[in-house]
């Protein structure tokens, strides 16, 4: 049985952060340049009506959803895990800084995680998150998948 189609959107933002446990030298304070790569798929639209007609999504749409998400939201933050006392009583005290606290120490799995799980709930119904892959580097990424078919 053919699969439904799937689209691919990049966008990329800068931040910073640290793994306070790590053994190595992630335990400092450091940023990069994250390339974030989210994949949906679904059936195409056939109503003739629409500007998306024969598409998964207009890559407009899914654009503006990552922009409001996750752009907006991490692009040059600061994500801290909320554990991290010292360093986020540091970063509370710096007026309008802009600050993203982590469940989990932010490593490049927890945060493509997160930004799967923000996404999926603001995806239009018709719309099935494949796929977020998170780059930490231009060799080292996270990826997060939904098993659930079209």
């Amino acid at each position: 049985m053919p699969q439904n189609p799937f689209i691919c959107k990049k966008v990329s933002f800068e931040a910073g952060h640290r793994l306070p446990h790590h053994h190595s030298k992630c335990k400092n304070l450091h940023g990069h340049h994250y390339e974030l790569e989210v994949m949906i798929g679904g059936p195409l639209s056939l109503d003739q009506q629409s500007s998306s007609y024969g598409m998964v999504a207009d890559f407009h749409d899914l654009k503006h959803i990552l922009k409001k998400h996750i752009l907006e939201p991490w692009d040059h933050a600061f994500f801290v895990y909320e554990k991290d006392l010292e360093l986020l009583n540091f970063l509370n005290s710096l007026p309008e800084h802009k600050t993203v606290v982590t469940p989990l120490p932010p490593t490049a799995e927890h945060l493509a995680q997160l930004a799967f799980n923000t996404l999926n709930q603001q995806m239009p119904q018709n719309w099935n998150l494949k796929i977020v892959r998170l780059y930490e580097t231009p060799t080292c990424w996270a990826e997060v998948s939904n098993s659930l078919e079209d």
